[in-house]
């Protein structure tokens, strides 16, 4: 009984959200069941007459009924018989035509809900659309948990020495030493033990000295990891992997530095 009573709140709360985008345009093809049903009666009952109005003719060339039994609908106008019947919708039914809709194709996205209902109805516009997805307590729920997922870095393991090191710079320019401003930090990922090297500048070159200077004590890692920092995808890098073909240069996520793990 409070489901169906919550139901109907939420039918009442999208026609009247509804209403106020229709009201908001010059030109809208959605009407309220009175009109609809004087549209309908119109274009039924005009041919009948001697004397048929301009509104008539207007009507006539945009629209057709289509009966069903006892059951008449307005339809698009059709130039041939192949050409599929999409129904026009009147607003008090809108609200039960897209929650089919959107039911249909499993709570999709809006891209999907636009081709479902232009498959079958010629007026369920894209704010109809939209404003159900927006009242959908599922697809609510779903982008919630969606959001408090957060980014989630995956784990990185190591399982002998020396199989992955990871390599970063620090900046030490607000308490140089001498010529020395930067800090290289090399570290060993399973072990976690650390090789520090001064630098005086974040030139590739520099970099690329340490770096091999550090591959000559202890040999090439398995796969040297670094950050998207211009130092370290220089070309001069990369030719370390000519001397040591069997090491893998892998870089971090651009603006994720967890991705760096301890290192950072």
């Amino acid at each position: 009984m409070a489901q169906a009573q919550m139901s109907l709140n939420q039918e009442q709360t999208y026609t009247q959200k509804l209403l106020q985008i229709i009201e908001g345009k010059l030109k809208c093809n959605i009407w309220n069941r009175e009109k609809y049903d004087e549209i309908l009666e119109l274009i039924v009952t005009e041919p009948q007459k001697a004397d048929k109005t301009s509104s008539y003719y207007y009507l006539v060339r945009k629209y057709e009924v289509l009966q069903c039994g006892d059951v008449k609908k307005i339809v698009k106008k059709r130039n041939s018989s192949d050409e599929d019947v999409k129904y026009y919708v009147c607003l008090e039914d809108m609200y039960s035509i897209v929650q089919k809709i959107h039911i249909s194709i499993g709570h999709g996205g809006r891209d999907k809900m636009v081709k479902e209902a232009n498959r079958k109805y010629a007026n369920v516009s894209y704010e109809a659309l939209e404003l159900y997805k927006e009242l959908c307590e599922e697809c609510q729920l779903k982008k919630r948990r969606s959001a408090s997922k957060g980014v989630v870095a995956k784990p990185i393991i190591s399982k002998e020495f020396n199989s992955r090191g990871q390599v970063d710079l620090i900046d030490m320019q607000s308490f140089k030493y001498n010529d020395y401003r930067f800090l290289m930090l090399y570290q060993d990922h399973l072990t976690k033990f650390v090789i520090l090297r001064p630098l005086t500048s974040k030139r590739a070159y520099e970099v690329a000295m340490q770096i091999l200077d550090i591959f000559l004590l202890f040999g090439a890692p398995n796969i040297l990891q670094s950050d998207n920092g211009a130092e370290f995808t220089a070309n001069i890098i990369s030719e370390l992997k000519n001397l040591w073909p069997e090491c893998k240069i892998v870089h971090g996520k651009p603006r994720h530095p967890q991705s760096q793990g301890s290192v950072e």
